[in-house]
């Protein structure tokens, strides 16, 4: 904690870190907790004094890894201290007055060590009132797979203003800031519309470039980054510029509140300019409270991945996992009922978690061959919710809320599978050949959909996670797993004859 920020202070920006973080708007995580989302508004805003039960709940719920539950802590037994109400709607906030953003063009640059973003916005004013202030948030997360690990290294290596080297204009004019919250990986601050030799108020009716930039180093950063819509916006265009000897390569998920987590409707395109590898992309309307979330790797940097955060080049295969946010064997959750979605009303949640899935499908892509298709269960990524997705060997991705095998053919094969939760290991598994599987689409509308052979394998080992059942549990009685090492089916299809039983 910031020697300068009260403990309230403290466990408001956690709060609104994580939530930023996972996406989740404060009535997402409201149903996730069991609180209301007037609760969460009154915390976040300073009227109301968290709970503990409430601090855990949303320490489990974000995957904050204990943050916000030691943030409690140092806030639990302390005086509270008086707080003011939220206040009301004024000229100069510009969160409440009515602005557009024409135009949001971000750009990050990278030159082997540092990070240097810039976001220019054109705001237009379409309030009855001027605008002097425009909040902005700055939030980093070096592991963004495992929490516990990217707390425990800000708290040893907290980002500190000197090295974000902050740098703010409007209409070309320098503007000075004020700090709202001040954590190790986390500042939230009001840019102030202006300096020493004058103000620079946005008036009813005009636009205006808003532009800051900032610095941050590679061993604070992540290989991620996320553009969130807070205000209705025209146009948003983002720009990634890495040095082309690093070779890298970049992807992008989208989470809308009206499309489920999908990859980029439109292609990132690359081009190579003096040397440097950059990656553009834009979309014109893109919905409010839609996210984008661009990844990428270094391929010429193996042993210092960014995506896989594993500096050990001898790393297990479930080491490896665990590095990119895998659960591993031996947590509760693998072993307990993912609680189900009621849709449509959980929608938003529903889209949440595919977005956290298909990012995580990303990360295991960039550490093994899938030559049999993959599947993740949100079980598997910390999350106790009843989906999965599943990615056939042709790419194709299947994602399942709420799915139940209601009928299971009479043939059956044996054929060894892997675990991305135990995946040292490899064991042979007898499935039926053909499934069929009841589930819901994001609307709420329930269908019946067949799989056959090696779908029907991948499916019911992702509907046996949601269900609190690892693939141990369905070999035949005195076989056991092989070692990986001795596996030779690595990176080629399930072979299937003319006839399986």
């Amino acid at each position: 904690m910031s020697t300068h920020q009260q403990p309230d202070e403290a466990f408001i920006a956690e709060l609104k870190r994580w939530r930023d973080v996972r996406g989740l708007s404060q009535s997402a995580l409201a149903k996730r907790v069991g609180y209301t989302p007037s609760y969460i508004s009154k915390v976040e805003g300073g009227q109301q004094r968290p709970s503990s039960s409430f601090a855990t709940a949303a320490d489990r719920e974000l995957r904050a890894g204990g943050a916000l539950t030691r943030a409690y802590s140092d806030l639990d037994g302390r005086t509270p201290t008086a707080h003011q109400a939220a206040p009301e709607n004024n000229p100069g906030d510009a969160h409440a007055a009515s602005l557009v953003v024409e135009h949001e063009d971000t750009s990050l640059h990278y030159d082997g060590r540092f990070y240097r973003a810039t976001q220019r916005r054109r705001l237009y004013n379409d309030s009855p009132d001027p605008v002097a202030r425009y909040l902005i948030r700055i939030s980093v997360d070096r592991y963004p797979g495992s929490p516990e690990r990217s707390n425990q290294h800000y708290r040893e290596n907290p980002l500190t203003w000197d090295e974000i080297q902050l740098e703010a204009s409007i209409n070309g004019e320098p503007i000075g800031w004020r700090v709202q919250h001040d954590r190790d990986a986390f500042k939230e601050l009001w840019l102030l519309f202006e300096n020493d030799h004058g103000r620079y108020p946005l008036y009813p009716g005009e636009s205006a470039w808003l532009e800051y930039s900032y610095t941050v180093s590679d061993d604070k950063w992540g290989s991620w980054f996320q553009r969130a819509v807070r205000l209705p916006t025209q146009l948003l265009s983002v720009r990634l510029d890495f040095p082309a000897e690093l070779q890298p390569q970049v992807w992008g998920t989208e989470t809308t509140m009206t499309a489920a987590a999908l990859p980029f409707r439109t292609a990132i395109r690359q081009s190579t300019e003096a040397g440097r590898s950059v990656f553009a992309w834009s979309t014109k309307d893109p919905p409010l409270h839609a996210r984008y979330r661009l990844e990428w790797k270094f391929r010429a940097r193996p042993d210092q991945e960014e995506t896989l955060h594993v500096t050990d080049t001898e790393a297990t295969a479930s080491e490896r996992m665990r590095a990119i946010g895998v659960v591993q064997e031996g947590d509760p959750i693998l072993l307990k009922t993912a609680r189900p979605f009621t849709l449509p009303d959980e929608a938003e949640d529903a889209r949440r978690v595919v977005a956290e899935l298909v990012s995580a499908c990303e990360r295991a892509s960039t550490v093994h061959v899938f030559g049999k298709g993959m599947g993740m269960a949100a079980p598997q990524i910390g999350i106790d919710r009843a989906a999965a997705l599943v990615r056939t060997p042709e790419g194709e991705s299947i994602t399942l809320f709420n799915p139940q095998i209601v009928e299971e053919s009479v043939e059956t094969d044996e054929q060894y599978e892997g675990c991305l939760s135990f995946f040292d290991v490899r064991g042979k598994v007898p499935r039926p050949l053909a499934i069929s599987v009841e589930h819901q689409d994001i609307d709420g509308t329930k269908r019946i959909t067949i799989f056959e052979r090696g779908l029907a394998r991948l499916v019911a080992h992702e509907v046996d996670h949601l269900h609190g059942k690892l693939y141990r549990s369905r070999m035949r009685e005195g076989v056991e797993p092989i070692p990986v090492a001795e596996y030779k089916g690595t990176g080629s299809t399930w072979q299937y004859g003319e006839s399986a039983s």
